[in-house]
Parts: C-alpha cells; sequence; structure tokens
C-alpha cells in the first residue's frame, strides 16, 4: 500500500476501525481476494470532515465536528446512518461504512456503504439547538448526499424528526420537495410503516430462524437484551410477542433481571413517560451491570448498544447458546475464536441487524416511485430478504467450513468485488 494510503489509515486509527479492518483482512485472505482489491477496499472512497457551528439558546456560538464517509458505491447508491454521540470519530464512522457495504451486498440491496455523524451530546442541546445543528450539518454535506448518491437514516442519538429536518434543508436547497434523500423520516413526508421497528423485527426474523436450526423451542427460550433503545426495545418487544421470555435489559446506567421474565409492554410504559428516566428508577426487577447482563445463563444474548462490548476479556463468561448481534461490532475477534470454542452461535452484525437498511430500502423504492405498501407487504418482504440471507449464509458457512460471521463477510465482499471486476478502474 502506498503511504498516501497508509496515512490515511493512520488517520482512521481507532479499536472500532482496527476491528472491522481485521475482519476484512481475515475473510480477504479466506478467499483469496485479490491484492489490488484488498488494498482498495479498506479504505473508504470519500471522507468529508466538516465544522458544525451552531448558536446556542444563550447567544454563544458553538463548534461541533461532523463526518460523512462513503465506503464504497460501485453497486449503487452509498447508505448508511447519522449518528450523534460524543464518541463518534473518523475511525468510527469508516468502520460502519465498510460494515454497512457488506451488509448490503450480503442481503442484495444495491447500496454501498455510508455512514455519518456529529461529535455531540443530543441529551444537552435544546430542541431548537438540536434543529440548528441538523440544519448546519445538513448544509454541509450536501454536496455528497442525495437520493442517487448517499442516503442517510438514523442511528445512534438520531430519530425521524432529525431525518424531516436533513429532508427540509436538502429540500430547501434544491427548490423542491426530496423525500428520497434520507430514510426513516414521519410518515407524513414519504416515510414507510414498519421503519422504526425494523432492525429489532430483523433481530427476531433471524434469531426465531437459528431457534429452528439448533431446534430450540421458543416457549422455553430466555432471552437477555443489552441497550434498551431503538434496537433493543423492539428486539425485546417482539421477542416477547413471539413466546420467549425476557429475562432482562439495560441501558448506560445498568441492567434489570427477572428469570420469571419482565413485562415488557408495562416497562416501555413506565421507560418512555420521561425522556430523562432510567431502566433502574422502573423499580421492575433486580438490578445488575451491564457485565452481569452479558454473562446470564440464557438462550439468546442481544447485544444492542456499542461496539466491543464482547472481548477477550469477558467472552469466557457469556454462558448463551446464541449470540445475535443487534449493534455493530460489538464482537471482537478474540471474543469470536473463544465463542467459537465455547459452541455459541454467533448471527453476526452484518445480517443480525440488516433489518433497518432492508425497509429503508423499500421507504426509499416508494419514495421513487410515489406509491406506499401496507405495513404487512412491508413485514412479509422483510422476512423473505433477511431469512433467505440467513440460510444462504448458513450454507455458505457449512460448505466452506467457516464461522457464520467469516461467511456472512466472505459473502458480502465477493459481491462487492465482482462489482469492482466488472466495472473495472477508471480511468
Amino acid at each position: 500500500m502506498s503511504s498516501t494510503a497508509w496515512d490515511s489509515v493512520h488517520e482512521m486509527d481507532t479499536h472500532t476501525f482496527r476491528l472491522a479492518v481485521a475482519q476484512f483482512d481475515r475473510a480477504a485472505e479466506m478467499m483469496n481476494l485479490d491484492p489490488n482489491l484488498r488494498h482498495r477496499l479498506k479504505l473508504p472512497e470519500r471522507s468529508l470532515i466538516v465544522s458544525v457551528p451552531v448558536r446556542m439558546d444563550d447567544g454563544t456560538v458553538e463548534v461541533f465536528t461532523g463526518y460523512r464517509v462513503q465506503h464504497d458505491s460501485s453497486r449503487g447508491p452509498s447508505k448508511g446512518g447519522i449518528r450523534y454521540h460524543p464518541g463518534v470519530n473518523l475511525g468510527e464512522v469508516a468502520a460502519l461504512a465498510m460494515w454497512m457495504t457488506w451488509k448490503c451486498a450480503l442481503v442484495g440491496l444495491p447500496y454501498g456503504g455510508a455512514k455519518g455523524g456529529v461529535r455531540v451530546a443530543p441529551e444537552r442541546l435544546s430542541r431548537s439547538e438540536l434543529q440548528r445543528l441538523t440544519r448546519r450539518y445538513a448544509a454541509e454535506i450536501f454536496p455528497l448526499i442525495g437520493p442517487d448518491k448517499d442516503v442517510p437514516a438514523p442511528d445512534v442519538g438520531t430519530n425521524a424528526q432529525v431525518m424531516a429536518w436533513i429532508m427540509d434543508t436538502y429540500s430547501q436547497q434544491v427548490g423542491f420537495a426530496v423525500p428520497g434523500v434520507v430514510t426513516g423520516k414521519p410518515l407524513s413526508i414519504g416515510g414507510t410503516l414498519g421503519r422504526e421497528e425494523a432492525t429489532g423485527r430483523g433481530v427476531v426474523y433471524v434469531t426465531l430462524e437459528a431457534m429452528r436450526h439448533l431446534g430450540v423451542e421458543i416457549e422455553k427460550a430466555t432471552v437477555a437484551v443489552q441497550g434498551f433503545g431503538n434496537v433493543g426495545s423492539h428486539t425485546a418487544t417482539i421477542m416477547r410477542e413471539a413466546g420467549a421470555r425476557i429475562i432482562a435489559v439495560s441501558d448506560h446506567a445498568g441492567a434489570l433481571y427477572d428469570p420469571r421474565g419482565l413485562d415488557i409492554p408495562e416497562l416501555l410504559k413506565c421507560y418512555r413517560t420521561d425522556g430523562h428516566l432510567l431502566l433502574r428508577d422502573t423499580k421492575m426487577g433486580e438490578l445488575i451491570t451491564n457485565e452481569e447482563l452479558l454473562a446470564l445463563d440464557c438462550t439468546v444474548l442481544v447485544p444492542s448498544a456499542l461496539s466491543e462490548q464482547i472481548t477477550e476479556e469477558n467472552a469466557d463468561k457469556v454462558q448463551c447458546k446464541i449470540l445475535a448481534e443487534g449493534a455493530n461490532g460489538p464482537t471482537t475477534l478474540e471474543a469470536d475464536e473463544i465463542l467459537t470454542e465455547k459452541g455459541v452461535f454467533i448471527i453476526p452484525d452484518i445480517l443480525a441487524n440488516s433489518g433497518g437498511v432492508i425497509v429503508s430500502y423499500f421507504e426509499w423504492v416508494q419514495d421513487t416511485q410515489r406509491f406506499f405498501w401496507k405495513a404487512k407487504d412491508i413485514q412479509d418482504r422483510l422476512h423473505e430478504i433477511i431469512t433467505a440471507a440467513f440460510h444462504r449464509t448458513l450454507e455458505f458457512s457449512r460448505n466452506r467450513g467457516a464461522s457464520m460471521r467469516m461467511a456472512a463477510l466472505m459473502s458480502g465482499i465477493d459481491k462487492v468485488a465482482q462489482a469492482h471486476l466488472a466495472r473495472g478502474l477508471y480511468p
């Protein structure tokens, strides 16, 4: 690799980016990927760092740092979320964009991967400050985004309202409404039914397939969910509806545990009453730590918080039969090896949490066609796409003697590689 390329890597040198590259390197080695493509696919196609000046409510101006990274566009427009979090940095965003590339290819969507974000604690901003931040960030990344170029979506710290502000800002710039510039919008401006719970529903669909494969009865299954945001809360809700017992859930401050099963609908009712309420304030179960949750004896463990939660330091304590990765990169490669030796069936992140981008694709298609689908159509199509991807990955894993993670990565990388080889190198 050239010195310039290595300099670019060093700028992104974070734990999360190193994990993404290590996973790619291992998969590339196993599939004997062309060295030229290896070098190309390790780095993003395009990276943008922007300053985001915002006038705060007290009249002062604070400058935040924002990012938008497009990893690959060989198979179509790039696609990926926008997160608002104090830990956002170039390396994290680049890693998430890379994983999104493999994810879209794995499930057969005509997208490449992208990701964006602003280094900010959104809960510390007023609604008006959050809107000004979002609109200025959208204006700064405007040259890169568009329904045929790069389509953002919600992620950690963002939601449908943030997407609405981005859609409006972009539309004001071009002079007409462009609903397809983002997904995860409110229904009133071109959003789709089923988007909010899509990632969690996808996690459940593939988990149920894994349980059938392993001969596990849903009525006897226990589930622990780390993270009770959008993905975790919907996963817990839908798994409970399917017949499983949810024995633990957590937020950043700790976890609730009840071996008899938590009443998830009642918990959500209390938890959502006040946006500043913590799970422990609901007093609906025994208080345990997030580390203790990861070590619970359960059928299914769903890490749906941030990356690198299961490491070589705690992997030997994990006691689940199925690990369904709702978050991006929650398990390190070292932990992977330990869990595999323990016989844990891992549903890798790029497969397990792909429901969100699948339904985002549905939203994009509906916006483009100006024709909207029924909720059942969306659920049925999500189920068809994600379960087919699960079984393709499982078959690949068996045929190649690879882990589910390597099978998923190799499948996704191969589709992207074929696109690059077909298109050739310009100029």
